[in-house]
């Protein structure tokens, strides 16, 4: 009985992470959003001026505050990746820290240890394997992009090209993410960031 309890609270707690990182990163990505939490890369700066943390901590290139601006007086775009890759790692954080605190229980069982321990190796891949992905794509010429690896699913927001994204470069990323994770090309959605 105890061990059924103990296999119970890691499972739970291994659903909150996964819910949490799914949150965070569709409430990242809705649309329409006129909260402080609206999209980073379709913020309006103007006269420099932001509440935003993120973009006021960032100096343009001729080191006046507020965002990254291109020559043309639009905004890189990546605002939103770097916003939706701080907020991957503060939920990853949050759950590696309720792992090791598991796999450092005294009260908890070798059994409980080994599952808390196979999750954080679990999560350790998963990582390695979304920042391959990225690497990949962004070398391939692609301006910008992050991957979110779940249980059965890949999703990969990719920056908007100036055409959009063709079936070939549908094509190119699948290949990346099926060759990085063996899931299957009907395992993997591949989003356009509108910027």
């Amino acid at each position: 009985m105890k061990l059924w309890k103990r296999n119970v609270v890691v499972a739970a707690i291994v659903v909150f992470v996964c819910a949490a990182v799914y949150l965070n990163w569709s409430y990242n990505r809705q649309d329409g959003s006129e909260d402080a939490g609206k999209t980073l890369g379709e913020a309006a700066l103007v006269g420099a001026q932001t509440d935003d943390p993120l973009l006021s901590a960032t100096p343009a290139p001729d080191g006046a505050e507020g965002s990254a601006q291109t020559e043309g007086g639009g905004e890189s775009g990546t605002g939103y990746f770097d916003s939706a890759r701080l907020n991957r790692q503060q939920a990853r954080d949050s759950a590696l820290s309720l792992l090791q605190e598991a796999a450092a229980s005294e009260e908890a069982d070798q059994t409980m240890k080994d599952e808390a321990n196979a999750a954080i190796q679990t999560m350790a891949s998963l990582t390695v394997s979304e920042a391959q992905i990225e690497n990949l794509i962004t070398a391939k010429g692609y301006a910008d992009c992050i991957a979110f690896i779940g249980d059965n699913s890949v999703s990969v927001v990719v920056a908007a090209t100036e055409t959009g994204l063709t079936d070939s470069d549908v094509a190119r990323i699948t290949e990346i993410v099926t060759q990085e994770t063996g899931m299957s090309a009907s395992q993997i959605r591949i989003i356009e960031a509108e910027m």
